[in-house]
């Protein structure tokens, strides 16, 4: 059944013009980009807009470009087209570093464990505000989205060891954070 194809099965498939391979990549990865992107801009409108242009051009020019993951490969380029139409927007060049100001890790993506009670998941909020857009987003894309290292390094852009040592920096910093948000919790509490 082509339900239960991998990724790289339908990608291939897609590329060779299957509809239906095609129309299942869609489905399996529409709900993942809106996630996604909606951390990257405030306006649905836009992310709708680039979500549908991105699936367009691909099924258009039927994209002969080799991918190790599909996921990694629509997140990238959806980033990018959302990029593109922030420089549309603002009429002026768009800085890949710039994304660190536009990263906004929402309440619902954070990976609290249900067993946190309300302290101290206000604690576990607080300190990840105090972690740079960077590293939520790769908090956001490690943790929340399961990504591997090297589809993690493709979406940041960034090399596979510099996604490893910015994730761990990540997890040091919030561990640092907790310790300290709880530290004065327990001074004033």
């Amino acid at each position: 059944m082509i339900a239960n194809q991998p990724d790289i099965a339908l990608w291939e498939a897609y590329q060779k013009g299957d509809h239906d391979s095609f129309a299942l990549l869609f489905r399996r990865y529409y709900e993942p980009l809106v996630q996604y992107g909606s951390k990257l801009t405030n306006s649905n409108d836009v992310l709708e807009d680039c979500i549908q242009e991105l699936f367009t051009e691909l099924w258009q020019n039927k994209s002969q470009t080799q991918v190790q993951s599909v996921k990694a490969y629509l997140f990238k380029s959806l980033k990018y087209k959302l990029y593109r139409a922030h420089q549309r927007k603002t009429a002026g060049p768009f800085n890949e570093n710039h994304s660190d100001a536009l990263f906004e890790l929402s309440h619902e993506s954070l990976l609290v464990g249900r067993e946190l009670d309300a302290e101290k998941t206000a604690r576990v909020l607080q300190a990840l505000a105090r972690l740079s857009n960077r590293q939520k987003e790769i908090i956001y894309l490690k943790y929340y989205q399961e990504l591997s290292y090297e589809e993690v390094s493709e979406i940041m852009n960034i090399n596979y060891q510099a996604a490893r040592n910015l994730l761990y920096q990540s997890i040091k910093s919030l561990k640092k954070l907790l310790t300290t948000v709880a530290f004065v919790c327990f001074l004033l509490c």
